[in-house]
């Protein structure tokens, strides 16, 4: 679309990425709360989260034209005598969601102390992340599917190992080569590298990886993380013994694992194994 990382969406993918979503809608928890989120989210959440710390060369701010009719009119006049128009903008109160899971923190918190068990989610949203690339498995605007689960220290280490023994089955339902493998997000500048270090030593961070094709570099198309505490602190969630909650989400690459569908097995899905057309109900 004249942008590199943005891409048009043809009628097989759409009906590919709603089969594969019907899919992952089967593997939820029947307890978890749905909630589908816009691709916008509050910039003064975004920042209480402490995004900035860690991935500020990611995000996308929403600007626009602010003050007088006068004032935007004279920014639109610059842009038709060749000047730059962008330069009368100013930040809104709104950033591009860098990811679903983000909105769902404070919406918890506001509903005051955890309930016995804590709570479940599967969130979706577009998501935007500032790194262009002319690699499809690295879009500026791709789909994150989420569940999330909020509570004790010991409900969420038992969310997070279920499902990293579950998606693997899930992986070779879809007919997909993968392995799982540590990872760490890709934290900014200098002290990111040891932010990074630390959550691959603590193991906070796994993910799911899928090539493309043989002998490609493989792609993360699902990732389980552990938040510890940092989400509970940050916006005063609370579990059943007054301690900070802790968070876990589970992250389905929407786009990824669709591109990785179609990489693997091509673009006529009548040919497409027996046990992947039975998952997606081709």
């Amino acid at each position: 679309m004249g942008v590199e990382g943005v891409y048009a969406r043809t009628a097989l993918y759409v009906d590919l990425v709603e089969r594969l979503e019907q899919y992952i809608t089967r593997q939820r928890d029947p307890q978890a709360e749905v909630l589908r989120f816009p691709p916008v989210m509050s910039r003064t959440q975004l920042e209480k989260s402490g995004y900035l710390k860690s991935f500020p060369n990611l995000l996308g701010c929403v600007c626009a034209l602010h003050g007088s009719e006068a004032a935007i009119r004279s920014a639109v006049e610059r842009y038709d005598n060749g000047g730059d128009w962008t330069s009368s903008l100013t930040s809104s109160d709104l950033v591009l969601s860098p990811a679903a899971c983000y909105p769902v923190y404070p919406i918890a918190a506001a509903r005051g102390a955890l309930p016995p068990g804590g709570l479940k989610f599967d969130i979706e949203a577009d998501v935007f992340r500032h790194e262009p690339s002319l690699s499809l498995d690295r879009l500026q605007s791709f789909r994150m599917r989420e569940f999330v689960r909020i509570g004790a220290p010991d409900e969420i280490v038992q969310f997070r190992e279920q499902w990293m023994a579950r998606a693997p089955r899930m992986a070779a339902d879809l007919g997909l080569p993968h392995t799982m493998d540590v990872a760490n997000d890709p934290f900014f500048g200098r002290v990111g590298k040891v932010m990074a270090v630390s959550q691959r030593q603590q193991a906070l961070k796994f993910e799911l990886l899928i090539p493309y094709y043989q002998g490609a570099a493989p792609t993360a198309c699902m990732s389980f993380n552990y938040h510890r505490e940092h989400f509970g602190q940050v916006w005063g969630i609370r579990d059943e013994q007054g301690e900070p909650a802790h968070t876990s989400c589970v992250a389905f690459g929407i786009d990824r694992l669709a591109v990785a569908l179609f990489a693997n097995h091509g673009l006529d899905l009548k040919k497409w194994p027996a046990a992947t057309r039975s998952a997606l109900a081709l």
